[in-house]
């Protein structure tokens, strides 16, 4: 198990606009397909960006605030699913009557199930350096000493893996929003005190989003064979092995560890499952050990 705290002031001012700062909480191997980043976003002013796609998956959760994504705007509290290769925006989204930095939200971006993999922060970082000693960034664009210009995340794609960037053809057809306040609570099982909000279960491999809520002194017990789940403390608080979890600390569990939380005042915790790509996947268990979807998806 890994546990990353939320620090209120640990923000670091990396996105190409320079009006998003990120708290990254945890990350993957990025030697692996199965690659993610964990991040919190902070809106720091007006934010904008052309229509765009990405070569992975993304989970965005808007905390505090909306989000703008051009042909609809996620609301605090929703939930989107974004799938790999399919373009979004352009997004045009204001502070408005927000102040810089109130505005927060949660995103996973992550390797979808074709594959392709998610390129880690850190070779991102080196990979832009590299390019600037040649050339330089404007925005999200690149300019090259030839005077061609090319999007960004493309340019730093070829220098760090030496091939172009290839999208996938996306398996839907536009972003899945859910709007949890819609959605009930379902008993788990026989374990008292625990209920779940199954949101969706995506693709071939069969990633999934909960909410899961315990009740004060509640226990809560699980552990998934196949699939690594990351999981964020989103209201109250939680322990976990001795260590307290609050607001918006994440948990990090890897396939077939036992998970314990315990709330003495009651807590809600967002959930994302993700299992191996290529694998076999299975829908038949969630991290509850009860049925995914039994009428509720």
């Amino acid at each position: 198990m890994k546990i990353a705290r939320y620090r209120p002031d640990n923000w670091v001012k990396d996105h190409p606009t320079g009006a998003i700062a990120f708290q990254h909480l945890l990350q993957g191997d990025p030697c692996s397909t199965d690659n993610f980043m964990l991040i919190l976003g902070r809106q720091e002013g007006d934010f904008h960006m052309p229509r765009h796609r990405h070569n992975f998956d993304q989970i965005r959760l808007p905390i505090v605030g909306p989000m703008n994504h051009g042909d609809f705007v996620l609301g605090e509290g929703e939930v989107g699913y974004f799938v790999e290769g399919l373009a979004y925006g352009p997004q045009d989204d204001p502070l408005g009557r927000y102040a810089p930095g109130e505005r927060l939200q949660l995103v996973l971006q992550f390797g979808g199930a074709s594959g392709v993999g998610f390129m880690s922060i850190e070779d991102r970082c080196r990979g832009r350096e590299e390019l600037a000693r040649a050339g330089r960034f404007e925005g999200n664009y690149y300019h090259r000493a030839d005077g061609k210009t090319e999007w960004g995340l493309n340019a730093i794609w070829r220098q760090v893996y030496g091939a172009p960037l290839t999208y996938s053809k996306p398996r839907y057809k536009s972003p899945i929003v859910a709007d949890p306040a819609v959605f009930n609570w379902w008993p788990v099982g026989d374990v008292g005190g625990v209920e779940h909000k199954p949101l969706g279960v995506f693709s071939e491999r069969a990633m999934w989003v909960e909410l899961v809520r315990l009740s004060p002194g509640a226990v809560w017990r699980s552990c998934h064979p196949r699939a690594r789940r990351l999981m964020v403390v989103m209201q109250g608080e939680a322990a976990s092995e001795g260590e307290r979890l609050a607001r918006l600390d994440a948990v990090q569990s890897e396939p077939g560890e036992a998970l314990t939380l315990a709330s003495a005042s009651g807590a809600e915790v967002f959930l994302i499952g993700l299992p191996p790509i290529g694998s076999e996947a299975a829908v038949d268990a969630d991290v509850l050990e009860t049925p995914v979807g039994d009428g509720a998806l």
